[in-house]
This record gives structure tokens, C-alpha cells and sequence, in this order.
């Protein structure tokens, strides 16, 4: 779905791990988007698409929402590396199959 959404966006995700309460996405973003706005439009889709196949899910969240308000970003530059930020993701990595939808 992130994927996806970069494509619509011209969003580029060299990276995305799921972990079990969020994600990381190392991704690069035309400068015409603030780091808000491209937040924004990646919670507020992929939670659209989430509830729109998983309608019960919603009334099992806390008000509701898929997603926290707050984020947390780290840009790339001359110490902070993609390539560091890239071997922090790979090793707070989630296994997919943990992940459970079978009670929704």
C-alpha cells in the first residue's frame, strides 16, 4: 500500500519495515512537500484503505484512529547517512507473520 502511494505522490520508499505499533519508511519526497504534508497524506490513506477492508477494525481502536498524531523524522545529511538510517531500520525489523488480522 505504501508503495502505491508513493507512485501516485512521486514519493521514493527505499526502505519500509513494519514493526508491531509502526512503521519505517526511509523515503525520499519532491521539495514542493513539507515532511508534514507527506505524513499526512501517508496516514491518511493507508488508514482509509485499512478501514475501508477492515470496517470492524475501527471500533476496536482507541478513538478510532489508525494512526498516532505525533511522528518521528530523521533526515539524511553529512554524519546521519542513508546508509545508517537504512541499518537502523534492518534492526528494528518486524516479522509480517506476527501481525494478525483473523480477529478484526
Amino acid at each position: 500500500m505504501f508503495y502505491r502511494i508513493a507512485e501516485q505522490f512521486d514519493f521514493e520508499i527505499d526502505w519500509c519495515e513494519v514493526a508491531e505499533d509502526h512503521i519505517h519508511l526511509l523515503i525520499s519526497f519532491p521539495p514542493r512537500y513539507s515532511i508534514a504534508k507527506v505524513v499526512g497524506i501517508i496516514k491518511g490513506i493507508s488508514s482509509s484503505k485499512v478501514f475501508e477492508e477492515y470496517p470492524k477494525l475501527k471500533k476496536k481502536l482507541w478513538g478510532g484512529h489508525l494512526w498516532e498524531q505525533g511522528y518521528f523524522v530523521r533526515t539524511v545529511g553529512e554524519q546521519i547517512t542513508d546508509g545508517v538510517i537504512r541499518r537502523y531500520i534492518e534492526k528494528h525489523s518486524f516479522s509480517y507473520e506476527q501481525l494478525k488480522f483473523e480477529d478484526i
